[in-house]
């Protein structure tokens, strides 16, 4: 009733039930966690949560809480707060760095939706490490949802009219992907039940984005499936050379390494070195050979994303970039990857005493193996599945490679996984959704086709 909260005799203030030992991983600066033991805290949710009923707020998006600033109490504490509404609010819980199935298993009861993945944004190196996130969950019978409810959410799909990361005005640019590439998200967003929220600019949505958002089959595949995994019984092979897309640098053929993200207490993410060139290094060996793996100190660009560094900090921290390249900076918005240098924190670095290169943005810490350790990974094909309501089978093809390929599954290994026999082979229709083409499972397998980070959708009813 705008006057100050009173309990135990004494007024109690922000500055009161404001956890500052907890601060936002990305944004140290600008969010805090809430003391949920203190009646002032959970009093100041009622009254938060309340005022955004009266305006008719019915999603509610929970920054800070989860994975990395993980906060089970202070989720609880809203989860019941919104319950005590009398409008249904839906509650989404964000950012997903460093989730895990165990880690969502405490809290599913709790919430509608949860990001189990960081920020993905318009290019392919942001897309591809979903799919094996997406498997994770399905493998953990997490993605059926909890009784109809609580979701893992991938994240927006940022197609049409977009802005950049950190800039407060737009639209001014058509998304970065491909078609290919936003057909493969939206189906693999589909096939494992991720929520679909559109992340581009309403107003000046084209005809061929609408169409795809909003494609019937893709949204049935959402929203009355079951059983739906990632299906490992395929066999593929290239067809055409690698395209390499303008832009983008991937690591995995750099020096025969790959480099990836993992929490920094993982073993795997130690033995990196600062050399007398000012480059940072990390050791391997290849057919018992010593070898290094290097890239260049960069001078660190102010962050425009909310990011702020004392003068201390900014001596510690820096872009890193290829050496003899002009492939951009080290960015870990999702997986590493070289992207053209900008002021935001996901290419920001550190090295830390334990020899660990740390991400300012996420705070993962890189780790290195062989191309051939983390070939089946990065590149390559996919397959998923799922049953639909009335005992159809939808099977879908990625392509995750730079080059064209073919893949394939046999109809017998489909059958093992769909739990039915397709006996009645003559019986059954096999239709390529995009084109509406049928095919005959007579000859024992369904075959296409895909082009570089592209998919292939088929409906099999019987």
């Amino acid at each position: 009733q705008g006057k100050a909260y009173v309990e135990d005799g004494r007024q109690w203030t922000a500055s009161d039930i404001g956890l500052t030992h907890r601060t936002c991983a990305w944004m140290s600066n600008g969010f805090m966690s809430v003391n949920t033991d203190a009646g002032a805290g959970r009093a100041f949710l009622r009254s938060l949560y309340r005022q955004y009923a009266d305006w008719g707020v019915d999603f509610v998006k929970l920054d800070c809480i989860f994975g990395t600033d993980y906060s089970p109490k202070e989720i609880m504490a809203v989860s019941e707060t919104l319950k005590e509404l009398e409008r249904p609010v839906i509650l989404s819980i964000s950012p997903g760095t460093e989730v895990t199935p165990a880690l969502a298993e405490n809290i599913t009861q709790h919430v509608d939706m949860y990001r189990i993945t960081g920020d993905d944004w318009d290019s392919w190196k942001d897309v591809r490490p979903h799919f094996d996130v997406a498997r994770s969950f399905a493998d953990a019978n997490k993605i059926t949802g909890l009784r109809g409810r609580s979701w893992p959410d991938l994240d927006m799909l940022p197609f049409g009219r977009l802005t950049d990361a950190g800039v407060n005005q737009g639209p001014h640019r058509s998304t970065n992907l491909t078609f290919d590439e936003q057909l493969t998200q939206m189906v693999l967003w589909s096939m494992a039940k991720s929520p679909l929220m559109y992340g581009g600019d309403l107003r000046h949505l084209n005809d061929d984005t609408f169409d795809l958002i909003t494609h019937p089959t893709l949204l049935k595949i959402n929203h009355h499936t079951k059983n739906n995994m990632e299906f490992g019984y395929i066999h593929s092979e290239r067809t055409s050379e690698r395209n390499e897309h303008s832009g983008r640098s991937d690591l995995t053929n750099n020096g025969g390494t790959v480099l990836g993200l993992a929490t920094c207490n993982d073993k795997n993410t130690g033995g990196w070195h600062s050399s007398s060139k000012d480059h940072i290094c990390r050791g391997f060996g290849i057919q018992n050979d010593n070898a290094s793996f290097c890239m260049s100190k960069a001078k660190l660009l102010p962050t425009s994303d909310g990011v702020t560094m004392s003068g201390v900090e900014d001596q510690a921290k820096f872009h890193l970039v290829g050496i003899d390249t002009n492939d951009g900076c080290l960015d870990a918005s999702v997986s590493p990857m070289f992207s053209t240098c900008e002021q935001h924190s996901k290419q920001v670095w550190e090295l830390t005493e334990n020899g660990q290169l740390k991400s300012s943005y996420s705070g993962l810490c890189a780790t290195m193996k062989s191309s051939k350790e983390g070939e089946s990974e990065t590149t390559g094909a996919r397959a998923w599945t799922a049953t639909g309501d009335k005992g159809e089978i939808y099977l879908a093809f990625f392509n995750l490679d730079t080059a064209s390929r073919k893949i394939a599954v046999r109809v017998p290994d489909l059958e093992k996984v769909a739990g039915q026999k397709l006996a009645r082979k003559h019986l059954c229709t096999c239709t390529e959704v995009w084109s509406g083409k049928s095919r005959s499972l007579m000859k024992g397998d369904i075959s296409e086709v895909v082009s570089a980070h592209g998919s292939i959708l088929f409906e099999i009813q019987c």
